[in-house]
């Protein structure tokens, strides 16, 4: 619970390795093995999501709700947009695959506000 508590306290999507600096502010006992296990356990059971952006570093974001992700290119900070979806990906994808496609996830990527102000 207090793993998903500071999860639920941020908004710029952190590591795992940012999530047990923190945490262990509170839970000097707590390892980092402990931090990893419990934050795939609740991205497996859909608690909290799990970004991948392909660079081997994952990142959890506690919100749930249907969303996107922008990945900053130059400072690699990911960002929330919200944005209606038109599921037209998913009717095409079903129509090409054998199977049957459940949804989607989208990834952005640009350059935040931050780094276009510098």
């Amino acid at each position: 619970e207090m793993i998903k508590d500071f999860l639920m306290t941020r908004k710029d999507h952190p590591t795992a390795d940012v999530v047990f600096t923190n945490v262990r502010i509170e839970y000097p006992n707590i390892s980092l093995g402990t931090v990893y296990r419990n934050l795939n356990l609740l991205a497996d059971q859909g608690e909290i999501n799990r970004i991948r952006m392909g660079d081997g570093v994952d990142h959890f974001d506690a919100d749930t709700s249907n969303h996107c992700h922008v990945i900053c290119k130059k400072c690699g900070c990911v960002r929330d947009i919200f944005m209606e979806l038109s599921g037209e990906d998913v009717k095409r994808a079903n129509e090409n695959f054998d199977g049957k496609v459940l949804g989607e996830i989208s990834y952005f990527y640009g350059i935040c506000g931050d780094c276009l102000d510098k």
